[in-house]
């Protein structure tokens, strides 16, 4: 796994249209070399404005969106078509707005789904779903080109917050109960599976970012800061602003 490597924007505004640029570009790579494309979405503010950024792009029609596979890395248990779900917020944004394959689209379950409001049994149908299109020789997990991240204040990624029962599960998916971030219970990606996608982005804006960012890029531990544990398989790539980057380490500031 490769050194992470940081690109730091202007403003939110920019900082959202460079990655859904970024984004762009590498479903068409991936596209050109394998295809077809794989995608891990996440949620938040600046999540939804890159989406809605994806949209507005002229290139983003020269991407094949019915061999994108989309996936998501975790998700707020809840039922279906909450506001407050990663999905429901992805669709509005940008996944109705696309001629995307409906089966390659793989929502978490929804507390009112097949498996009903056990979030342990949704967490294991979710990685059922991951082995069916697992990529030959790795029975657990698809080929995943890029998976996005937001960075929460406290440090966490996807639903794996600091020093949470999480970091001890070693399944690809795990249920949470009790976040520290409401609602209490989320169904979440692990960090080893997390850690298998060709490229891991973790986005950030905001002054309120600025002490998790610099923490995990100085080398802080993983399950004090779960940030600092995330590694892509070929890229890992910190997309900040410039108020998320204020204690970003000299030793990368000549990345700016």
């Amino acid at each position: 796994m490769t050194e992470a490597s940081v690109a730091v924007h202007a403003d939110p505004d920019l900082l959202a249209q460079a990655v859904a640029a970024r984004l762009v570009v590498k479903l068409l790579d991936a596209q050109a070399e394998r295809g077809q494309a794989s995608v891990v979405l996440t949620g938040g503010r600046i999540a939804a404005a890159v989406y809605r950024a994806v949209g507005q792009l002229p290139a983003r029609d020269a991407v094949d969106w019915s061999r994108v596979d989309v996936w998501w890395g975790d998700e707020r248990f809840l039922p279906a078509g909450d506001p407050d779900r990663n999905e429901t917020q992805a669709r509005a944004a940008l996944l109705d707005t696309v001629p995307l394959d409906p089966a390659r689209v793989h929502p978490m379950p929804a507390s009112d789904g097949p498996a009903g409001d056990d979030p342990e049994a949704a967490a294991a149908g979710y990685a059922r779903e991951l082995a069916a299109a697992a990529r030959p020789g790795n029975a657990m997990v698809p080929h995943f080109d890029v998976l996005m991240l937001g960075v929460g204040e406290d440090g966490h990624v996807a639903s794996v917050f600091p020093e949470h029962p999480v970091h001890h599960d070693n399944r690809p998916v795990s249920a949470v109960r009790g976040s520290p971030k409401p609602p209490p219970v989320r169904t979440t990606l692990t960090l080893p599976t997390i850690n298998t996608a060709e490229e891991v982005w973790l986005i950030a804006a905001g002054a309120d970012k600025a002490r998790a960012v610099g923490m995990a890029l100085a080398g802080a531990g993983p399950v004090q800061l779960p940030a600092a544990g995330v590694r892509g398989v070929s890229r890992t790539l910190w997309l900040l602003d410039r108020a998320a980057a204020a204690n970003v380490p000299p030793r990368l500031r000549s990345l700016r």
